[in-house]
């Protein structure tokens, strides 16, 4: 009961008309930014990120609600009307959502999409409200040893258990790492890594780093193509922007089967929700096998229904992840870590202690957004396809210049400027090399947190290793990560088997 009003006095301070007002255009700006090739939810986030700097606390939070939604609704449309997932956890969606589209049945794919994204992300959202204060009460038995094991866990699941090469993986962490070490050393009063650069002593803003790494480097990636991405097709939406009582039947069981496989992975760091997504539409193609007609390949409603349920479940339950523990299990949540700690807040066993006003009408907000993404996306969604149209020289020119006045309104620094072209062109570098771009994020958020924790950790104990496994804690972390390596080296050496979500996503795509 102290969950549920506490749920509404949230309610109480996000019902407002200004505040509403936040959520629909966080939820309208997320949408338009994720619905764009190649751009995606996590770079709406980096782009809109330095827009809310100027508003207090709580609007920001509730914006930027609307926009974590939005884009991940923005990332499905893409790729179910052009065959261009606007993020990787909308390829699974786009397998069969774009032979909807092709058989003209686009409308009911993006209906599908838009209830399934509302029915993951309120299920979600509602497990956070129940379980993020137990899990908060659980973390304040977190010592430094248990931070650190934690972020060690965070590391090597990224790099290696779900990134398409561990070795590439692991690179990217190391980069990430060396760009955290940049700055004044909080504990010695020693700069690191700064060459004599006054701007450097205060360390790399996150900022700068996510606007270059998914935005620059994006737009440096796709120059480099040489046009090639200049034909994509837009395919035209008419019909009905609703479901029939047969096509909602045969969704319905897709929608909350997608929902249970995505909300375990939102609090597990896994980088995003690719892997649920791949999971629940393997899941559903397996059970079309046992129809009599089976009908995935030619656009079966279920392969749009539990990936994008699945997807969205996984994005409402990292809100309880990083809420609750600090710990951002994706790219987006760490950009949203970043977003508390504009403010002096900490995401933590604490925070709903010192911060539990802001806490409580955040996780008021996220049930709003869905709402209000339901209604906005429900019968406009194929309008967004109009965005589309623009071509894309002057659509990537714009965002070049939108992330350069937004990295230099944060600091007014020209030298930020220079580290994000130099950090956008080693983006581009690490794009064109298939070197994944989740470590390098997670690892610049969470590499104090590792580094401080471990000088704590030996600081009390005398220097004894033994400190890092000597709480059942720990030792269940590092038993999770073992039997998650031991699983990766299976996959990878038994034969038949795809060994990374590429692969597999190389098999669907040559079957299709």
């Amino acid at each position: 009961m102290d969950q549920l009003s506490n749920l509404a006095g949230g309610f109480g301070d996000v019902l407002t008309p200004m505040n509403l007002l936040w959520v629909a255009v966080g939820a309208l700006l997320g949408t338009a930014v994720g619905v764009m090739p190649g751009l995606g939810s996590a770079m709406a986030v980096a782009l809109l990120l330095p827009m809310t700097f100027t508003l207090d606390p709580l609007a920001a939070l509730i914006m930027f609600s609307g926009i974590y939604f939005g884009g991940l609704f923005g990332d499905s449309t893409a790729g179910i009307l052009m065959n261009t997932p606007g993020n990787s956890t909308a390829i699974a969606t786009t397998f069969e959502g774009h032979k909807m589209a092709r058989a003209g049945r686009a409308p009911q794919a993006l209906a599908t999409s838009a209830i399934g994204a509302f029915l993951g992300s309120i299920l979600a959202t509602t497990l956070v409200v129940f379980f993020a204060p137990t899990m908060a009460d659980l973390a304040t038995s977190f010592g430094p040893g248990e931070y650190f094991a934690l972020a060690l866990f965070a590391f090597v699941a990224i790099s290696t258990v779900v990134s398409e090469s561990p070795l590439r993986g692991l690179a990217a962490l190391a980069f990430g790492l060396a760009l955290a070490l940049v700055g004044t050393d909080q504990s010695t009063g020693t700069a690191r890594f700064t060459f004599d650069v006054p701007a450097l002593f205060d360390g790399i803003s996150i900022v700068v780093i996510t606007v270059a790494v998914l935005a620059v480097g994006e737009v440096l990636h796709v120059a480099g193509r040489h046009g090639r991405a200049g034909g994509t097709e837009l395919i035209p939406s008419k019909g009905r922007p609703w479901l029939s009582g047969r096509e909602f039947r045969r969704a319905a069981p897709a929608w909350l089967r997608g929902a249970s496989i995505g909300v375990p992975f939102g609090i597990i760091p896994a980088g995003g929700a690719e892997v649920p997504t791949f999971l629940s539409y393997t899941t559903e193609k397996q059970l079309d096998k046992r129809k009599e007609t089976p009908e995935f390949g030619t656009g079966a409603i279920e392969g749009v229904a539990g990936p994008e349920a699945a997807g969205n479940a996984t994005a409402g339950s990292a809100m309880g992840a990083l809420l609750a523990l600090g710990l951002p299990t994706s790219a987006t949540a760490a950009l949203l870590l970043a977003t508390f700690q504009q403010y002096g807040m900490q995401p933590g066993p604490l925070l709903f202690e010192r911060n539990g006003e802001i806490v409580w009408a955040l996780l008021a907000a996220l049930f709003l957004a869905a709402i209000v993404l339901l209604i906005l996306n429900l019968p406009f969604a194929p309008l967004w396809a109009k965005l589309l149209m623009l071509p894309q020289s002057y659509l990537y020119a714009g965002i070049t210049v939108f992330a350069s006045l937004g990295v230099y309104a944060t600091g007014a620094s020209q030298t930020d400027l220079v580290l994000m072209c130099a950090l956008g062109l080693l983006a581009f570098v690490m794009r064109r090399n298939d070197v994944p771009l989740a470590p390098v994020l997670i690892a610049v958020i969470l590499g104090p947190l590792a580094e401080y924790s471990l000088r704590d950790a030996m600081g009390n104990s005398g220097n004894d290793p033994l400190t890092l496994v000597s709480s059942p804690i720990t030792i269940g972390l590092y038993s999770l990560l073992a039997l998650g390596i031991a699983w990766t080296v299976y996959r990878r050496v038994r034969p038949g088997t795809p060994a990374t979500v590429a692969e597999a996503r190389e098999e669907e795509t040559a079957d299709r």
